[in-house]
């Protein structure tokens, strides 16, 4: 199954969590959030969980909270988006080559998975890639969704650190290369983790390797 149900049962803190926010917000999307884009995209977006008001909200990855505004401008910058992004799913916005997901697909409280939700979840996101029969590079946007696109290719976390601007490359056919970025939160920015520089650095990396522009330039952590 590429995308859980409406109403997956999978982790009983993600429902009873869930089934909450649905009472106090009834209008809201309030279930596991699908992947966006389309099926035939070389780069696939990883994030960490849906936000509260973002995308528990919205039902689309990224969408109605301050990381959607940045990743959006900054595929929006790098040609992987046309339209206009305006935190809403109706907003007419389309990506291409691109598709968005996350590690765990249910709001979390606290915005903070445990390790039995990811664990559960990575049967999504490894069904999601395989799905992409034309996939080419992943960005890791956290240490939690590169440890999950590591678990879900069953590879060694300890062969592939992590840390921003890291690239790994994956094996597979066609070749696959992993690139890491801190999260693009509103935490992060706003503490200066992650400056918008930085983040537009790795999606231009991403780009030029997509174009075959600059491999040589690519730094493989060694194992």
């Amino acid at each position: 199954m590429l995308d859980p149900d409406h109403d997956c049962p999978l982790c009983p803190r993600l429902v009873a969590f869930r089934q909450q926010v649905r009472a106090r917000e009834p209008t809201w999307h309030n279930g596991p959030v699908r992947s966006f884009g389309p099926d035939t995209a070389r780069l696939l977006v990883v994030g960490l969980a849906p936000g509260l008001q973002g995308a528990n909200r919205t039902g689309r990855p990224f969408t109605g909270d301050w990381a959607g505004d940045l990743l959006y401008e900054t595929l929006d910058r790098f040609g992987f988006s046309s339209g206009t992004y305006d935190e809403r799913p109706n907003d007419g916005l389309a990506l291409h080559d691109c598709l968005i997901t996350n590690a765990v697909r249910c709001v979390p409280p606290a915005n903070k998975p445990v390790p039995i939700e990811i664990a559960t979840c990575n049967r999504f996101l490894s069904a999601t890639q395989a799905a992409l029969q034309r996939l080419t590079a992943i960005v890791a946007l956290g240490r939690i969704a590169h440890d999950a696109v590591l678990r879900s290719r069953g590879l060694r976390l300890a062969a592939h650190p992590f840390g921003h601007g890291n690239t790994h490359g994956l094996g597979a056919s066609p070749p696959l290369m992993l690139f890491d970025s801190y999260h693009c939160s509103r935490y992060n920015t706003n503490t200066g983790v992650l400056t918008t520089a930085m983040f537009h650095a790795v999606f231009a990396q991403v780009r030029d390797y997509l174009e075959g522009r600059g491999d040589d330039a690519l730094t493989q952590v060694a194992p």
